[in-house]
């Protein structure tokens, strides 16, 4: 393929990009735009495997609900990095439909705690599934041992405060001399 651009190198069956998507070589460099176009087919791939609008926003809560507990709300929308009212209209959804619950906070009656339901653990589980094919689709062409590395490159960048100091190596481990 002498004339190929990055953009046709992906999987033979599915392009690396949308077919209308021809974008100059020296975006290709730029990991922050790698980073969003493989955002963008992640999300792409998880949505097709749901089947439904909101299946991520569902999978996130049910997720948080399960390793977290009863939380408030707030506390919900604050672990999982998401918008208070897009949390809301999530809980809506899944309180609609039997797999979460909101309670009275028996200490602040200004708010709810909101916890999983029964029926929405093993909702979880067959999300598990779902997102799990999804993760196997969009990391085909990865090895094992490249699958683990990318998700550990990944939780680097994304574990550090956006504020906090970058790792500055030998320099930054210099000790005082007396």
């Amino acid at each position: 393929m002498p004339n190929a651009s990055p953009a046709t190198l992906g999987c033979m069956d599915e392009p690396l990009l949308q077919p209308e998507v021809d974008p100059p070589v020296r975006l290709w460099r730029l990991t922050s735009w790698l980073l969003h176009q493989a955002t963008a087919r992640a999300n792409r791939l998880v949505v097709g495997h749901f089947g439904r609008p909101g299946g991520r926003m569902r999978y996130a809560i049910l997720a948080g609900l399960d390793q977290f507990g009863s939380l408030s709300q707030a506390d919900l929308s604050r672990r999982l990095g998401i918008d208070r009212g897009d949390a809301v209209a999530g809980l809506n959804d899944l309180e609609r439909d039997g797999l979460a619950k909101r309670v009275p906070d028996p200490a602040d009656s200004r708010r709810n705690l909101v916890h999983i339901t029964p029926t929405g653990r093993e909702t979880l589980l067959e999300f598990d599934v779902l997102v799990d094919a999804a993760q196997g689709e969009l990391l085909r062409d990865l090895a094992p041992a490249e699958r683990v590395q990318l998700n550990a490159l990944l939780r680097r960048l994304l574990e550090r405060p956006a504020n906090a100091p970058a790792h500055t190596g030998a320099a930054s481990q210099k000790t005082p001399q007396s």
